[in-house]
């Protein structure tokens, strides 16, 4: 199985009193036109997620949107408030698995996305940094994904693809 997990793209200021509800704080337009790049970017490196998971959070959604329609075949996107903040990796695995699919995407927060890639590659000591709109690909070998047994297979930021 592949798993990739990604950060929101860029969104508006955390704290803007036009969202006191950070839960509801959108994409900035500049973010949403940088992230199709984004998209495009990895989608011509191969990034092919068959489902995607996000968090409930408007941001989060907007990302998991722009993922689907930048992929050829666009991905069913399931809402799961398990990547809501605070998101916990084991209710994570066990969508992935029954999913079905061989490779999934979860768009979350950090700090969740950087520990749950760290536990993953069994380095939960690491520090795995993720810029906003990043992405990273992580395999694993048996068919059940498990915490520390993946390998990261490569970390893509936007100024890495050159968006």
């Amino acid at each position: 199985m592949l798993i990739y997990i990604a950060r929101h793209a860029w969104a508006g200021n955390y704290g803007d009193p036009n969202w006191p509800d950070d839960s509801e704080r959108p994409l900035t337009a500049e973010g949403i036109e940088r992230y199709r790049d984004v998209v495009a970017a990895l989608a011509a490196r191969d990034f092919a997620p068959e489902r995607i998971a996000t968090s409930p959070y408007v941001r989060c959604v907007q990302t998991a949107e722009l993922i689907a329609t930048g992929l050829e075949h666009s991905p069913a996107i399931d809402e799961l408030e398990d990547l809501a903040v605070g998101a916990e990796l084991e209710p994570l695995l066990e969508w992935s698995i029954a999913t079905g699919a061989e490779s999934v995407c979860w768009v979350g927060h950090n700090p969740d996305v950087e520990r749950m890639t760290a536990s993953l590659i069994g380095e939960g000591y690491a520090s795995v940094r993720f810029a906003k709109g990043s992405v990273a690909a992580i395999r694993f070998d048996e068919e059940t994904p498990r915490a520390g047994e993946g390998t990261l297979l490569w970390h893509a930021t936007a100024k890495l693809l050159g968006v």
